[in-house]
């Protein structure tokens, strides 16, 4: 019999509403924080020492934050709300001031993503105005790099999940994009094209990973299966193969930077745990009460999980080597 999923390291309390959003970052003397946005529109800045909150900050009137990343230089953090609010966050020597926002143009389930093009200057993938659309920014001028809207006909519904990427054998920015048709394309972000385009599901893409290193990416929706597909030539989608799953609804992906692990979290409260090259599967953590709405990891390989029972369970599994 396999052995019995261990227990979290330790589990995160005080989130005071369901957590849709995690991620890891460095803080002061590189000691890692852990960020958390919930559903009523706050985000808690966790020390990973005392397990408590350093900082909560209150910038999307309530409204469900969906998405963090911090940009890779200075302490500045990216919040995404549906309250149609992108906030750029000051977070040097404990200051916790918004000073800039960007206005979205759709209050959809799609989260944002973020590509460095040079020091203090990033490209940024939105939901655009039309709810086939995806919006390219250059941050922080605002300035409109391109407006990815598919053929007339191609009725792919709206964008679910968004990757942005710049392969090693080009310069040009490209974007991974799910859609609510199941389908995954990869668009030429300077181009306004879509290099290649695949169906990978028959429910609406929720969310996917990539792995740059092996061309490699999976995906998950609302059905029983995760997809696993390559970039052939980082340039065509093509679908390698899918794993069942025990339930159905997959709200979100990670693949670990190692490239090792692979992480999901299931509407049916349980984070599963993948070893990636194969798809081999290594635990069920079945800890939370409710939907786990994201996952998120760690450069020394932790995994985080926040669940809709307002609690963020921190795990140490298979530690890199």
């Amino acid at each position: 019999m396999a052995a019995p999923a261990p227990d979290p390291q330790f589990v995160l309390r005080g989130a005071r509403s369901a957590v849709h959003a995690l991620h890891f970052c460095d803080g002061a003397q590189g000691r890692p924080l852990l960020l958390s946005g919930s559903l009523h529109g706050l985000v808690h800045v966790w020390s990973l020492q005392t397990r408590r909150p350093l900082a909560t900050l209150d910038g999307h009137g309530g409204q469900c934050v969906t998405w963090l990343h911090t940009l890779p230089w200075g302490p500045q953090l990216l919040s995404q709300g549906r309250d149609l609010k992108l906030c750029l966050w000051d977070l040097e020597e404990g200051r916790n001031a918004v000073v800039d926002t960007v206005c979205l143009e759709s209050v959809g389930f799609c989260r944002a993503s973020v590509l460095a093009e040079a020091p203090r200057r990033w490209m940024l993938a939105v939901p655009g105005r039309g709810s086939d659309e995806v919006q390219v920014l250059e941050l922080p001028s605002k300035t409109s790099v391109s407006c990815l809207k598919p053929a007339a006909g191609a009725r792919l519904g709206m964008p679910m999940c968004l990757q942005l990427w710049q392969a090693e054998s080009s310069p040009r920015p490209l974007l991974l994009a799910g859609y609510e048709d199941g389908s995954l394309a990869l668009w030429d972000v300077s181009a306004r094209k879509v290099c290649s385009r695949v169906a990978c599901h028959s429910e609406p893409v929720m969310g996917l990973a990539l792995d740059p290193r092996r061309a490699r990416g999976v995906s998950g929706s609302a059905e029983k299966a995760l997809a696993v597909w390559s970039l052939e030539g980082q340039q065509a989608l093509q679908v390698c193969g899918t794993h069942e799953l025990t339930n159905p609804g997959i709200a979100d992906l990670k693949i670990r930077p190692d490239s090792k692990i692979l992480a999901t979290a299931g509407w049916d409260h349980r984070v599963r745990v993948f070893q990636w090259r194969t798809m081999r599967p290594l635990a069920v953590l079945a800890f939370h009460s409710a939907t786990v709405h994201c996952v998120a990891f760690d450069a020394a390989g932790l995994l985080a999980a926040g669940s809709g029972d307002q609690r963020i369970s921190v795990w140490s599994l298979y530690p890199p080597t």
